[in-house]
């Protein structure tokens, strides 16, 4: 891993591991959830912790639909805090906000019984507008996240130092031709590519020819990167008709081959968005298999 506020290309610095986001309100597994973290050997669970959204002009940002947590993960599953924030939040800076966040954080791990967790992410859909303030966030992360007292471990077990903790960002892919911000690594966000109005034309979700004209950024892009797939179903109404939106398997494995050939080693750490039964189900065993391939 790097530093936060120094940047690499090497995706070498990332570990080699399978992953999922977890994003629900209430923390519970199924037997199939699972039965799946077990076979596809997923080290890590990107768990939204909260969302981080505008009040009114005398509270400024707050968090809202706070996860609960019913349960835990299986041993040796690392949980990695997700923080959702809105885009409007970063269009002003706030005064002691990545100390409140890292603070609830820690809260939250605490009353949980959540052990070494030693990385946060933060998920913003940052603009050229909302930019300089939202990277200055980001160090401020940084600053607070390592510097925070040890983590809450199990009585009797040695602390670790606070320079094993890491900082992560999501990426879209417009944000790939930005300045890249200063954390340890992103997480390329690979959905949510189309534009939800032209559905009728191309798939809202995923779909690769709105990926290709991003391509040509990914070798050069001066961070290390994992990378998200999509395997959920978005359903929505339009003008009183159901309609459901989901990724065929080949799409989504015709997007990773492209992107892998332009920067190889985006195959060493892969993300699906995210872990419920239904999305699951949805996908064949060989389907997730290939994915996951390294």
């Amino acid at each position: 891993m790097i530093s936060c506020g120094k940047q690499r290309p090497q995706d070498e610095s990332l570990e080699q591991c399978n992953s999922v986001y977890y994003w629900r309100t209430d923390f519970r597994l199924d037997s199939t959830e699972r039965a799946f973290l077990a076979h596809y050997n997923i080290k890590k669970v990107y768990c939204r912790y909260f969302d981080v959204v505008m009040g009114d002009s005398s509270t400024g940002p707050r968090p809202n639909a706070t996860i609960s947590f019913s349960e835990s993960l299986p041993d040796g599953i690392e949980t990695i805090p997700t923080i959702y924030i809105t885009e409007d939040c970063m269009h002003k800076p706030h005064k002691d906000l990545a100390e409140k966040i890292v603070q609830r954080i820690r809260q939250m791990n605490e009353t949980n019984n959540i052990y070494n967790v030693r990385e946060i992410q933060i998920d913003c859909d940052y603009t050229s507008r909302s930019r300089k303030t939202y990277y200055k966030f980001l160090e401020d992360v940084c600053e607070k996240w390592r510097s925070a007292e040890g983590r809450l471990l199990p009585k009797g077990r040695k602390k670790e130092g606070s320079g094993n903790r890491f900082v992560s960002t999501t990426i879209r892919l417009h944000q790939l031709s930005m300045p890249v911000p200063p954390v340890d690594y992103g997480v390329l966000m690979v959905y949510n590519t189309g534009d939800p109005r032209k559905w009728q034309e191309r798939n809202p979700i995923l779909d690769y020819r709105d990926v290709y004209p991003y391509l040509e950024h990914l070798d050069q892009y001066a961070l290390p990167l994992a990378v998200a797939y999509p395997v959920y179903l978005w359903i929505r109404n339009i003008q009183n008709v159901r309609i459901e939106h989901s990724v065929d398997a080949s799409e989504i494995l015709k997007v990773k081959n492209a992107m892998e050939k332009e920067r190889p080693n985006l195959s060493r750490s892969i993300i699906t968005y995210h872990l419920e039964t239904d999305n699951i189900n949805r996908y064949k065993t060989e389907t997730y298999e290939e994915i996951y391939r390294h």
